[in-house]
């Protein structure tokens, strides 16, 4: 074991969306800070941010139902699907900037136009999905949504999944061409590419195996590396970035925040078609409505996917389970993020969701045929031959105490878990995770570096015109925002290529 410590002012655990984002921001806010980055995988992007290991949507809330909910009066609450809105223009201003700036070049091999449509069957749904386009369309972050009902226009929209429709059968959709599909594993790995140009220090192959906190508030990790023996790193900053591997480092951190705090690990299986026949008739994300008792992640979804310049479908997701946290990671993952602190909290959170187990074991039971049947409810004439199934990654929902839902609730999103005195942070949780990086990591910022804000501030706003402004209550901001954004990514241009 190495005595000798190498300081440092930042230290980022994980080469992921969140880290690389992180890392890209505080760049170009204090240029002159030391920043080192350890990977436990030989390349940046690998895990949760591979583009074969989650949806690829960029969640704008244009098309997922679970983020919108009708409330007991039969009004519909569009709230969250604003806010999760809100974020992702955030995401496309700060990626519009690193382009324009030259930071980051090719955006055509990270994002793609795709239009972004929400399909429902059943007389009831039709009613709700109405309401929903109803609501969303009067406001400006979903100008441009469409509705239909009428099978002909549905035919032109998504034609693979209207042939071979029983005449009689209740189906709307809405549409909106401004959804985007987005890789963020090359997003991922061409933002290392630019903070490689920045000295910042990048090691693969290197886990973080303990951390203490130090007497003057600094951390010291000690790092296996990928001959075995030990470095020493101490930094003044510490973000945990380390996808389903952060519940097991916040737990080693000892910081208050973090107890009470587990983690329920779940899986995602995707069918994917590669026959260029059956690709070329479907060109949108399109999403329905998870059955009644299933859980919001199990939303079923037919999606174009671009991923290194090849076009294929995906149809999913089914829930599938493992005990590790990490694609990557350990059987005895699950067992070992029980504590003393949080074994109340994960015993509720068994007691409280046997429903989810149930429904966790019959997806894991499922045959291809059994999948297939359910495929067929969007596609009605898929074969078999066409279709095989992808492992996606791992995802580990969040259980913790929480007033409303009690001792042990499980918690369905992203998390951001920070020291009182800011001196480390952990991110945890699922989707809308990537899609809102720039989001959650402007929250970490502002949480751990809050005496820097102030003068912070004009380079924030030139990253993000938007920063500290609703666009929702600015139109002509938004207008403008979103003229520029596809401008830069190239996402208007794209569109007409593709209609």
């Amino acid at each position: 074991m190495s005595s000798r410590e190498t300081k440092t002012d930042v230290i980022l655990i994980g080469a992921g969306i969140m880290s690389a984002t992180l890392g890209t921001i505080l760049k170009q806010l204090a240029p002159e800070w030391n920043i080192s980055v350890f990977e436990k995988l030989e390349n940046a992007g690998e895990e949760s941010s591979n583009a074969w290991n989650n949806a690829g949507t960029g969640h704008a809330a244009l098309c997922e139902l679970n983020y919108t909910t009708e409330k007991s009066d039969g009004s519909i609450d569009i709230s969250k699907a604003i806010n999760i809105n809100e974020q992702y223009q955030l995401s496309l201003q700060f990626w519009s900037y690193l382009v324009n700036s030259g930071l980051i070049r090719k955006p055509q091999d990270f994002i793609t136009a795709l239009p972004h449509m929400s399909l429902v069957l059943g007389e009831k749904d039709v009613s709700f999905l109405k309401k929903r386009f109803e609501a969303m369309s009067a406001n400006p972050l979903f100008q441009g949504m469409e509705f239909s009902e009428d099978p002909k226009k549905l035919m032109e929209w998504i034609p693979l999944i209207l042939q071979n429709r029983p005449a009689n059968e209740p189906i709307a959709a809405t549409k909106i061409d401004t959804g985007t599909d987005v890789n963020f594993g090359a997003l991922t790995r061409m933002l290392f590419d630019h903070l490689k140009t920045k000295n910042v220090d990048i090691k693969y192959k290197h886990s973080v195996d303990n951390m203490v906190r130090k007497s003057d508030g600094s951390w010291k990790l000690k790092i296996r590396n990928s001959s075995g023996s030990i470095e020493q790193h101490t930094a003044k900053f510490v973000f945990i970035g380390g996808g389903g591997g952060s519940l097991h480092l916040l737990q080693k951190s000892g910081i208050p925040e973090g107890k009470h705090i587990g983690g329920f690990p779940v899986s995602g299986i995707f069918m994917v078609c590669n026959n260029p026949e059956v690709v070329a008739q479907h060109h949108a994300k399109v999403y329905g409505k998870a059955k009644i008792g299933s859980p919001p992640m199990s939303v079923p979804h037919l999606d174009t996917r671009f991923i290194d310049n090849k076009k294929s479908l995906l149809f999913g997701p089914f829930a599938g389970f493992s005990p590790k946290f990490l694609k990557t990671g350990s059987v005895f993952d699950l067992i070992t993020s029980v504590k003393p602190n949080n074994l109340v909290t994960m015993l509720s959170a068994g007691a409280k969701n046997m429903a989810l187990t149930k429904y966790l074991i019959e997806q894991v039971m499922l045959s291809k045929e059994k999948r297939m049947e359910e495929l067929r409810e969007f596609i009605p004439n898929a074969k078999s031959e066409d279709w095989e199934l992808v492992t996606a990654g791992q995802r580990v929902q969040v259980i913790k105490d929480t007033e409303a839902g009690g001792k042990g609730t499980l918690q369905f999103g992203t998390e951001v878990i920070t020291a009182a005195d800011g001196s480390i942070a952990a991110l945890l949780g699922a989707s809308p995770g990537a899609s809102t990086a720039v989001h959650v990591m402007l929250d970490v910022i502002n949480k751990c570096f809050p005496q820097h804000m102030k003068a912070w501030e004009p380079k924030l706003k030139e990253m993000i015109p938007s920063y500290g402004i609703s666009l929702m209550k600015n139109p002509e901001l938004l207008q403008e925002i979103h003229a520029s954004t596809a401008e830069s990514l190239g996402l208007a241009k794209k569109e007409l290529a593709y209609n």
